[in-house]
């Protein structure tokens, strides 16, 4: 039971951070829309404005939900470090064309055209890739920080006031 319970919360965790990545990316397409004027993203922005960010927070939520759920079945009993950022890419990009069911299931039910759906479906498997891949690299600096703690425990050993320290080569 506690382990279902820990995959949830990682899915729920990877998707809220998935969520907070794409909203980054949003405002600095917003931002970039007003430092930079012609290169028409701002026809985006003046048509969506806040709205946008709720709309790119919540395929990022399902993303990173949908994400969490490939990596537990495809990456199953693997650390991160046994993972290559192909193959977390690659999975990122699967569950971004899982994700990608829903625009796919508006243009069969007539409520979006086949461009449209093209589009989201290509943009949210190349973000979903993406963000596989940083997620990847997140969890690999959290690795390394917690090697690097564990380390300096190692140090606090140190040695008695008895023993001296011998360096190798015989100079101590």
């Amino acid at each position: 039971m506690m382990s279902w319970l820990r995959r949830i919360r990682g899915a729920l965790g990877m998707g809220l951070t998935w969520a907070a990545g794409w909203t980054l990316v949003v405002v600095l397409l917003g931002v970039t829309s007003i430092l930079l004027p012609g290169l028409g993203l701002e026809v985006i922005f003046e048509a969506a404005d806040d709205e946008l960010l709720i709309v790119g927070m919540l395929p990022a939520f399902a993303g990173g939900v949908v994400f969490s759920t490939v990596l537990g079945i495809a990456g199953r009993r693997r650390r991160f470090d046994e993972l290559s950022l192909p193959q977390f890419a690659a999975w990122g990009a699967t569950g971004g064309l899982l994700l990608g069911l829903m625009p796919a299931a508006a243009v069969a039910l007539g409520t979006a055209s086949v461009a449209l759906g093209a589009v989201i479906i290509t943009a949210v498997t190349l973000l979903s890739a993406v963000s596989a891949s940083g997620s990847l690299m997140l969890a690999r600096m959290a690795d390394d920080r917690e090697l690097l703690d564990a380390g300096s425990e190692v140090a606090k050993v140190g040695l008695t006031e008895g023993e001296a320290q011998e360096l190798l080569g015989g100079s101590g």
